[in-house]
């Protein structure tokens, strides 16, 4: 068991009172006369009616009169005090009862207890006497905590003279100690900002003017003059109070708030120790009397709606903001609170009652250009902090670069975190460096080399493109590869790999570089395409090539998933009342994650159609709201939606490879998709791009492309595989099937060349890896097979 940090206190400073006394024994009426020495003590015994001047007078007349003082020894000092037989049943007592009580920790309080019922000593004679009854004494350490872990004892030195005035100490060094512990519940529980303004312990606030004159104007109304600031996490709302701090303590601010100073209330700090009923709302209470007091003080609550439930107990609806709203709506103190718009909605909104008397200021994200300016007023600190210096172009790409690859985050959080971990990358990179030259030989270490060393390293923009992929989680290439390097090359690229569709390849690409050059609507998604055609013929691979030659996120969603009703509600969210209600949708989510995406869905004509109607919303406007109220923006996103609409009426079709046949082809495929969607979903497109089949010139290239696949994953086996031209050209002949398309090439390909080298990899000849060459033989004089050559490597 353990002791507490009070107890433990007492019992130091009354064995110290009675050494310094000489006292030749060590009393429990010591432990209790150092014991009334402590505020939480009194207002205990005050509380049960007690008159504590007559419990100390008692005691401190018992220790005179009956506790001999031990004689001097040789070495001009005192023995040490001895426990009485008294004091031992005292300690033995109160742990029995601390045990009984489930409690881990001895208390003052179990001390108290075990003195009123053990007969034999004074103590319990100058408690009953003070008016103390023991079972008044257990109701009231039942209702309230005497102990705080922040504050143990009064100022010791004005204590002991008041209430022990024949035993001080006389160590000054003790009485300073004592006398530094006593701090009021602002001090204990809050941080004040205007102070730390003055110090320089605060950034800068760069901006957000608008925003403090709002804030200003509301603090000098007379009643409900209390902002509140709501915005998303990281837009700079605690920036906005530690500004105003800064305006305060450098006097740019009205008459009416000069002079104040700002208090920042630590909630945890506030709940932390408080085990009994009542101790949370008697902190609350004492910040905000001594806040009434000071009457030039502004109470700032970051994450006010911590407040929402803070301190209730049982049943009780008394939280912190019940406690608050008397003051508040009166004007007796001034408060700004700071929240999200998610936890305004789920308790402001619900709580109309605290919603009025706070007078609400929506912070937006600033813009790129003003996230530039901020990160270049706060370049200084960092550059001091990391012993760096920042380009401006560094500084630019922060920026730029955090917009695009960090989209669940905002400005200018996210920024300030890239310079601030680009800052210490370069740090720890010239210690390595410093430490690998100290190394280094003598001989080997030129002045030019060490002067080079010894400057401030650079950040540059190659470092902030490292910093941020790795913040990403995305590829290097993907960040480092320009722009319009990308779009320069985006339609050979992509006919590399999609072959026999040039004529959709150009229509993409096209519409990509329109987008990009900023020629297409702002308020749109940047392109919205409708893939039709025969199935295999690469509509869902045109799709994940844009998405690699772009570095942009693949967002796919199968439409077959979601042919029912109920199903839209995956996309977008649950509606209150049903499962999932707390947790958005799919579509939204993902989005909201990866603004700059390529979204996909794969066969739409398979949905419900009420998920046409949430899409025409996405393709018109670039915003999808979810069942939360929040918006998910598609204004950075390519939209795709294939389908293998017109697919039968194409092979009603006249066989052959006239421009009559390509024409019956197209108004076939015309038709279905007029069929299949409505005119105000086709309107709203960026354009319907029709697949043809797949022709049997380019039926080499395809099974190029497959067998390309299988010799990268046998190149993981350590396997090379090498075909022929004539192999090839089976695999070309056989492979082929207009109404399949290339998917019936990969089967071939598995078939033909995959199935029997699984054995020789598992068990055979290429188990410990080795090369194959692949072949075309006639079995019997007339019938083509594939024939296998293996080898080592």
């Amino acid at each position: 068991m353990e002791i507490s940090p009070q107890l433990r206190k007492i019992l130091s400073v009354s064995f110290s009172d009675a050494k310094y006394a000489r006292h030749e024994f060590f009393t429990p009426e010591h432990l209790l006369s150092s014991a009334l020495a402590f505020d939480s003590v009194r207002e205990l015994l005050e509380s049960c009616g007690a008159d504590v001047a007559t419990i100390r007078d008692c005691v401190n007349e018992y220790i005179k009169k009956n506790v001999p003082v031990s004689a001097v020894q040789g070495n001009g000092q005192s023995a040490e005090p001895v426990e009485t037989q008294g004091f031992q049943e005292v300690m033995n007592r109160a742990v029995f009862h601390c045990a009984s009580s489930d409690k881990q920790i001895l208390d003052i309080t179990d001390v108290l207890v075990s003195m009123i019922e053990e007969k034999r000593n004074y103590c319990a004679y100058s408690l009953r006497m003070g008016g103390v009854d023991k079972l008044r004494l257990i109701e009231e350490i039942g209702a309230q905590k005497l102990t705080d872990e922040n504050q143990f004892f009064l100022d010791g030195a004005e204590a002991q003279q008041k209430f022990m005035p024949g035993m001080q100490t006389g160590d000054d060094a003790r009485q300073d100690n004592l006398r530094n512990t006593k701090r009021t519940a602002l001090e204990r529980f809050c941080v004040d900002l205007t102070a730390e303004a003055k110090q320089g312990k605060i950034d800068a606030l760069i901006g957000r003017t608008d925003e403090i004159d709002r804030t200003i104007q509301i603090l000098c109304r007379r009643t409900k003059n209390n902002p509140l600031y709501v915005g998303d996490a990281g837009v700079g709302k605690t920036a906005i109070a530690n500004g105003l701090a800064q305006r305060i303590a450098q006097n740019d601010v009205p008459d009416a708030i000069n002079n104040f100073s700002i208090y920042s209330l630590d909630m945890g700090l506030l709940l932390a120790g408080t085990k009994f009923r009542g101790d949370f709302e008697d902190r609350l209470r004492k910040i905000t009397d001594e806040l009434m007091k000071k009457r030039h003080a502004i109470l700032f609550i970051d994450e006010i709606h911590m407040i929402m439930g803070a301190g209730t107990s049982g049943n009780s609806t008394m939280d912190a903001a019940n406690l608050l709203k008397p003051v508040l709506s009166s004007g007796k103190i001034r408060c700004i609170g700071s929240t999200t718009h998610e936890e305004y909605a789920k308790n402001f909104e619900k709580d109309r009652a605290l919603a009025r008397r706070f007078q609400k200021i929506d912070i937006k994200e600033p813009s790129p250009e003003d996230t530039l300016a901020i990160l270049k007023g706060l370049r200084d600190k960092y550059e001091s902090y990391h012993g760096v210096t920042y380009s401006d172009t560094a500084l630019k790409a922060a920026v730029d670069l955090s917009v695009q690859y960090l989209p669940d985050r905002r400005l200018p959080d996210k920024a300030i975190d890239v310079i601030d971990e680009a800052g210490s990358y370069m740090k720890i990179k010239a210690k390595g460096g410093f430490a690998r030259m100290r190394k280094a030989p003598a001989h080997t270490q030129e002045v030019s080399h060490t002067n080079e060393l010894m400057k401030k390293p650079i950040v540059s923009t190659s470092v902030i493109k490292a910093v941020t992929a790795k913040m990403a989680r995305v590829p290097l290439e993907s960040v480092t590869s320009g722009e319009k390097e990308k779009l320069r090359d985006l339609a050979d690229t992509m006919r590399s790999e999609i072959f026999g569709q040039d004529e959709a390849v150009a229509a993409v690409t096209k519409a990509v570089k329109r987008a990009r050059a900023g020629f297409n609507n702002p308020e749109r998604p940047e392109a919205s395409f409708l893939f039709v055609g025969p199935t295999g013929v690469g509509k869902t691979e045109l799709a994940r090539s844009l998405s690699r030659t772009l570095g942009e996120t693949l967002l796919r969603y199968d439409m077959s998933e979601y042919q029912e009703e109920y199903t839209v509600s995956r996309l977008i969210g649950s509606a209150p009342g049903y499962v999932g209600y707390e947790e958005g949708g799919q579509l939204t989510e993902d989005v909201r994650k990866n603004p700059h995406s390529i979204v996909l869905f794969d066969e739409i004509e398979k949905a419900h159609p009420k998920i046409y109607n949430v899409l025409l919303q996405v393709m018109d406007y670039g915003f999808l709201t979810d069942n939360q109220g929040r918006k998910a923006d598609f204004r950075n996103c390519i939209i795709i939606m294939t389908s293998n609409a017109g697919a039968r009426e194409m092979e009603k079709s006249k066989v052959g490879f006239g421009a009559e046949n390509a024409s019956d082809e197209g108004d076939a495929l015309s038709e279905a998709v007029e069929k299949t969607f409505s005119p105000e979903f086709r309107n709203r497109l960026d354009g319907v791009i029709a697949f043809s089949h797949l022709g049997k010139a380019i039926v080499d290239d395809i099974a190029k492309k497959e067998i390309a696949k299988l010799a990268a994953r046998l190149a993981q086996k350590k396997v090379k595989l090498e075909t022929t031209p004539r192999a090839i050209a089976y695999l070309s002949e056989k492979g082929y099937s207009r109404e399949f398309g290339a998917r019936n090439m990969a089967r071939t390909v598995e078939e033909e060349i995959a199935s029997p080298l699984t054995d020789e990899v598992l068990f055979g000849k290429l188990s410990a890896g080795g090369e194959v060459r692949v072949d075309v033989s006639r079995a019997d004089g007339s019938t083509e097979i594939l024939t296998f050559d293996y080898g080592k490597r």
